[in-house]
């Protein structure tokens, strides 16, 4: 079973560890890829709105799996932020419970439509952003952390 919370004392470290070590391990992607989750997470300290944004953390079997946040780009757009699953947890449904969550409360909080930007390579969260409504809008050359990758820009209006 997967339980989603809000983030206790240690699960934000913890977003910005898994994300540098997954994604250097499974990617290749450099130092720059956890500086990049580092300055998300710290915005979205900075400046949370409860009403209008949120952080989960999925648990499965009493260890972290995953995470999702959701942060206010507008008063109209929300955006969707550092979808994890951990590998121990693929196929058990954890990222889609994930995503559910954060459309549910966006749509909730009165956003009319959610973005998410992702690297093309990333075939199996692209899988799951398209089966939850979203469409690729924009793609382009991106150089920020790793060799060839292809940003994309996403959205789901609702």
């Amino acid at each position: 079973m997967i339980a989603l919370r809000p983030p206790a004392p240690g699960d934000l470290g913890w977003i910005v560890q898994r994300h540098g070590a997954l994604y250097a391990a499974e990617q290749g992607w450099d130092h720059r890829f956890e500086g990049v989750v580092a300055g998300v997470v710290s915005d979205y300290v900075k400046t949370h709105d409860p009403a209008r944004e949120a952080c989960w953390i999925a648990e499965h079997e009493g260890q972290k799996v995953g995470s999702i946040l959701l942060a206010r780009e507008s008063d109209a757009v929300g955006r969707l932020r550092l979808l994890l699953v951990e590998p121990s947890a693929r196929g058990l449904g954890v990222g889609q419970a994930l995503i559910a969550a954060c459309l549910g409360f966006a749509r909730d909080a009165g956003y009319a439509e959610v973005v998410l930007w992702t690297q093309a390579n990333l075939l199996p969260a692209r899988k799951l952003y398209a089966a939850a409504g979203f469409v690729l809008e924009d793609s382009w050359p991106y150089d920020g952390f790793g060799a060839d990758l292809v940003s994309e820009s996403w959205r789901l209006r609702f």
